[in-house]
């Protein structure tokens, strides 16, 4: 079993602003007079800034003005607007040629429906480019929060900073709220930290939508699988949502599928990888629209007919598809739980019976359903059914914006006929979070500070201006850092050193990456005051680490910074191995958030991992010891950790350094792979392995890797094995201390393999543990360990079979403590 990450940060363009562009351009155009859409009967198009009534393509349009939608006093809070006269040459004409403008204090639109309920929100937006420039009011001025109830929408939001974003001159942002009187109401509110601040909008939509749009409840309150967790959620009428992406699979075009919403978008753009499966189309309408499904549906506002006629699959090589999987990545805000639903219709003539088609699906590396047969479950082909999934997307602290993965894989467990998966929609909506906020808060880029000890102060200028600072700016840049010529980070970057370097490594360095920054020296050594001793955490073979503070994108922050020392046995391909596979994000792996190389020196610049690494916690007693619980949740993180880098990019990479000093330990416990300086990827699919050096550490080798010198995957599973032995035993790989005459074997393998052949297993359990582990769970977990050491790796699970051993054994009731572990003085 797979999962599949995100590929190379080369793809972000094609993967997010383009489908992006598009969709904000066809989700205005989308005519909803079909034959197979009724507008809503209390549908409201408001024209802001204008009066009277006007019709574009096809839909009737109202202005705000001398209307009792606002509030009697808004003519003296704000203004209306005329657009510049090339607003119609980049958006449609209607709303887009007039705006109303909000001024100091809070606006409110105050819109009656009949009957209180769920509500559908669409706000329109223009870049402020195009807005007139006043005396009063810069274009850059326009920060402003939107909220609706208790909701909030959008807070200190920018349009300009948004539509620079999706590469637009505009933008939509749908929203869903739950009303309990008969009355919506929306407040525009100018940031009170940006001086002159101002808000504005261009249009306004609302209709009402079924209660049960999200839960296909009556109760509107049903609980939903929520991915990583034992028990399910409830999503109730106390959540607001925000409606991010409707993608139509397969398609290629040739049906339109749209609903009151506005057109379902083409897969092709979100695929992740270079397998795109293969399409499938029914030309003719055979879809079994059967009284369960049309019962809890309403075609207006889920899925249309249409969605159902196309699909994407793997293809026809089973061998091949066991060995990718077939991946679409979406961008999201960082922060939230999302409702991820799933459309599937087997259309496939050839899948007719139960288990001919069985695979596994995958969200953010979790599994979301592991046998999923659609004969079976509809209880016939051409059946169509939907699957709902929340999944929470945890925060990043490095970025507001991360990608979610959505993968198929066969699953060939129970022998199925095909090798293959199939997928015909995808829906994702952000939920409310506990302060009953939809905003994801970002750092904007005038420098808006996030920790109030760090002030920071905000400059605001327009774009001339700062166009002529970036100019003056890069002028400087350039005549200060005269021994080194650095080109514009993107797909391929070079650094030229003028220095006289006494080794040729050092002339240049090649960085396949766009999201890796270059600091300087200078900032380098204020972070670390001087590389003071005080400071160092730690020390590898590449060379010293110390924690510092350094200021990125205007906030200080806590990084790693592990300066190579001139007699490292890590060299230059190391250092830029470093570089070039942290090209890609996942919350398991360690974030690189730079590099320096200046002045011989080779340093890197990582993100601060608070709780050290996993052997500081399990044998080195540096650390607090880990309850049972805690273990078991790292070995799932690192899991996945592992199993992205197999199967996150086009072509797999190997780590070839797996052990538990690698796996670091952020402030929660989460844990993050670390040190990617002697990774390898593997050419191709097609190759089994990669013939290298022996290179790694003594104690975590493969067998095989040893002897042959052939390294594949398996090599980090073997390693992986080795880690979760030490996780149950608390001691290290190789233990010099050990007694042969008591049977305690130097190696941690060999001892392993003694215990359970011996069925003595409970010797290998940390005297911490003792007791507090329950026999099901024990054996389970020794169970995935010694498949993982196993001397052949063809006898070997793959990281994906291991994610999938650990994932069952977390889920299982079995794997909870008799008794939390005692308090132990560290002192003593």
């Amino acid at each position: 079993m797979k999962k599949t990450h995100i590929t190379d940060s080369s793809r972000f363009v094609i993967i997010f602003l383009v489908p992006q562009l598009f969709f904000y351009f066809f989700i205005h155009l989308t005519s909803c007079d079909s034959d197979s859409i009724n507008i809503p009967s209390d549908k409201i198009l408001l024209n802001c800034g204008s009066s009277g009534s006007s019709t574009f393509n096809g839909l009737n349009w109202i202005g705000d003005i001398e209307t009792s939608l606002l509030q009697t006093s808004y003519d003296t809070t704000s203004s209306t607007t005329l657009l510049l006269s090339n607003t119609n040459k980049v958006a449609p004409e209607v709303p887009y040629s007039t705006a109303r403008i909000v001024h100091h204090s809070p606006l409110t639109y105050s819109i009656p429906f009949s009957s209180p309920g769920l509500k559908f929100i669409r706000l329109y937006f223009l870049s402020t480019s195009y807005l007139p420039t006043y005396t009063s009011n810069s274009n850059s001025n326009s920060f402003f929060s939107v909220k609706s109830g208790p909701y909030t929408l959008v807070d200190n939001f920018n349009p300009l900073l948004a539509t620079q974003e999706i590469n637009s001159s505009y933008i939509t942002k749908d929203f869903f709220v739950n009303i309990k009187q008969k009355n919506l109401n929306i407040t525009f509110t100018p940031s009170p930290r940006i001086h002159k601040a101002y808000a504005f909008v261009n249009g306004i939509e609302t209709f009402s939508v079924p209660n049960n749009l999200f839960s296909h409840a009556s109760n509107s309150n049903v609980s939903v699988p929520y991915l990583g967790h034992k028990e399910p959620i409830f999503i109730n009428n106390e959540y607001a949502f925000e409606k991010l992406y409707m993608v139509n699979i397969g398609t290629e075009s040739y049906y339109q599928v749209e609903n009151a919403f506005g057109s379902w978008l083409d897969d092709i753009n979100y695929i992740s990888g270079s397998q795109y499966g293969t399409t499938l189309i029914l030309k003719e309408n055979m879809i079994n629209m059967n009284a369960s499904f049309l019962n809890s549906n309403d075609y207006n506002y889920s899925a249309p007919l249409e969605l159902y006629l196309t699909a994407r699959t793997m293809g026809s090589n089973g061998d091949s598809n066991t060995r990718y999987n077939l991946t679409w990545s979406f961008f999201v805000d960082s922060g939230f739980k999302y409702l991820v639903r799933l459309h599937f219709c087997e259309i496939s003539t050839s899948v007719v019976d139960v288990n001919q088609r069985v695979f596994s699906v995958y969200i953010n590396n979790q599994t979301a359903e592991e046998n999923l047969d659609l004969v079976a479950l509809s209880g016939e082909p051409l059946s169509p059914l939907y699957r709902d999934y929340v999944v929470m997307v945890n925060l990043e602290s490095e970025r507001r914006k991360v990608f979610m993965l959505i993968s198929l894989h066969p699953n060939l467990e129970s022998r199925p006929k095909y090798h293959d998966a199939i997928l015909n929609g995808v829906e994702i909506i952000k939920l409310s979070d506990g302060n009953n906020s939809l905003d994801a808060s970002f750092q904007l880029k005038n420098g808006l500070q996030k920790e109030k000890k760090f002030p920071i102060f905000v400059v605001v200028v327009g774009t001339s201006t700062f166009s002529i600072i970036l100019v003056l700016f890069i002028t400087f840049f350039i005549v200060r850092r005269k021994a080194w010529t650095k080109m514009k980070i993107g797909i391929f970057h070079v650094l030229k050193l003028n220095s006289t370097s006494r080794s040729e490594e050092m002339i240049q360095v090649k960085v396949i990456s766009g999201n890796c920054y270059q600091f300087t020296l200078e900032e380098i050594t204020s972070a670390t005051n001087d590389f003071n001793e005080d400071l160092v955490i730690g020390e590898g073979g590449f060379g010293k680490v110390y924690k510092g503070n350094i200021m990125l994108d205007g906030v200080v922050i806590d990084v790693a910074i592990k300066r190579a020392k001139p007699s490292s046995r890590q060299g230059f391909k190391e250092f830029q191995n470093e570089i070039n596979f942290h090209s890609f994000y996942h919350m398991n792996l360690v974030s690189l958030l730079g590099y320096c190389q200046e002045s011989n020196e080779s340093i890197l610049v990582y993100e601060y991992m608070a709780e050290g690494s996993l052997c500081d916690h399990l044998y080195k007693k540096q650390k607090q010891p880990l309850s049972w619980n805690q273990r078991l949740e790292i070995c799932v993180g690192a899991a996945r950790g592992i199993h992205y880098l197999h199967t996150g990019r086009t072509t797999a990479v190997i780590h070839r350094d797996i052990k538990s000093a690698n796996i670091l330990l952020d402030q929660y416990l989460v844990p993050k792979i670390s040190d990617f300086g002697l990774s390898r990827v593997v050419p191709s699919i097609y190759h089994t392995h990669v013939s290298t050096e022996l290179k790694g550490t003594f104690g975590y080798l493969d067998p095989e890797y040893y002897k042959r010198r052939k390294l594949t995957e398996k090599s980090d599973v073997y390693a992986f094995g080795v880690v979760l032995f030490e996780v149950l035993s608390g001691r290290a790989a190789v233990n010099p201390e050990a007694v042969e005459e008591e049977n305690e074997k130097v190696g941690l393998v060999e001892w392993a393999m003694h215990c359970h052949q011996c069925g003595t297993i409970d010797r290998l359990v940390d005297s911490y543990l003792e007791g507090k582990i329950r026999l099901v769970c024990l054996m389970a977990f020794v169970e995935i360990g010694i498949q993982c050491i196993a001397k052949k790796s063809a006898e070997r699970p793959t990281m994906g079979e291991v994610l999938s051993s650990l994932e069952k054994i977390m889920s299982s009731p079995e794997h909870l403590e008799r008794q939390e572990i005692q308090t132990v003085d560290m002192s003593s």
